[in-house]
């Protein structure tokens, strides 16, 4: 029997599970509900990769919500704080109608390319007609490893020469999609140039090129982030969010992690819904996330 897409989520990420679970038990487990527990629930949630923000946001309100309702039952204030985390990732995932152009950022190392191989395997299977633009020039390896990938799933590629403009692939790629009718087209982008600038400018001059060309497409942009990273997947966001309007995340390696809470950081801080984890290898190893479930798995 064929297990849903929760079941699944769920087997892979026990470790995520089980460390949340023992950490917030024995918080709650410490007595009186004073100084000391919040001081000490910060704390374990911070180790969980919440990060300090949220993390702080979340004692503020469960302090107010245990001083509103005077509970002193154990059991009441984890189901508060549950309550608490899935109000925090209440963001919609708005897909987009196709056709649509996808471009994707994210540095280097985080799964970006294999992602982008993911998608497009799912979207064909689906019966979509798929094109991939190879638009991150400055890596000869990108170039060879999305070719790879496009001939092993059955897709177009367009791609340029080594060092060649990404924005000019892009607008090539955007052409050819037009030509093909394809119900997708895929942009990979750069993760990687000599400083920050000068990468989020490049970014900034393709996303131009997309909004300017893709005329008759839906524009969505996808950031990936590695879960295993932690906080720092949440500052990287914070930096691609300045140069690209970033309207969904892609969270790959979240079973290489027990420390989960990123999920809930990101959405939290970021206001931006994570469409995708990866929890896997295989292509069907990326898999729709759904940010409640989440929750309510760490709290099983």
């Amino acid at each position: 029997m064929e297990l849903s897409l929760f079941e699944r989520m769920r087997n892979r990420l026990v470790k995520t599970k089980d460390d949340f679970k023992e950490k917030i038990e024995n918080v709650m487990y410490m007595g009186s509900f004073d100084d000391d527990f919040f001081e000490e629930l910060e704390e374990t949630l911070i180790l969980s990769d919440l990060g300090a923000e949220s993390s702080m946001k979340i004692t503020d309100q469960l302090r107010d919500k245990i001083i509103e309702t005077r509970s002193k039952s154990k059991e009441e204030v984890l189901g508060f704080l549950k309550e608490i985390l899935i109000s925090m990732v209440d963001v919609p995932v708005i897909k987009p109608e196709y056709p649509t152009i996808i471009l994707v950022v994210g540095v280097n190392g985080v799964g970006k390319t294999t992602s982008i191989a993911k998608l497009a395997s799912r979207y064909k299977s689906e019966g979509k007609k798929v094109v991939i633009a190879a638009a991150d020039t400055f890596r000869a390896a990108a170039v060879e490893q999305i070719d790879e990938w496009s001939k092993r799933i059955g897709v177009d590629l367009i791609k340029s020469t080594t060092g060649a403009d990404p924005s000019s692939v892009v607008f090539d790629a955007i052409g050819a999609a037009k030509a093909r009718k394809a119900d997708i087209l895929i942009c990979d982008t750069a993760g990687r140039l000599h400083n920050k600038v000068n990468l989020m400018n490049e970014l900034q001059k393709i996303s131009r090129v997309v909004n300017r060309e893709g005329q008759g497409f839906t524009i969505h942009n996808l950031m990936v982030l590695d879960a295993t990273t932690g906080q720092n997947a949440l500052n990287q966001a914070k930096v691609f969010k300045e140069a690209v309007d970033v309207s969904g995340i892609v969270l790959t390696k979240l079973d290489g992690t027990a420390k989960g809470g990123i999920a809930i950081s990101l959405i939290d801080e970021m206001q931006i819904p994570i469409e995708y984890v990866g929890i896997g290898e295989k292509s069907e190893d990326l898999i729709d996330f759904d940010a409640k479930k989440f929750v309510d798995m760490l709290f099983e």
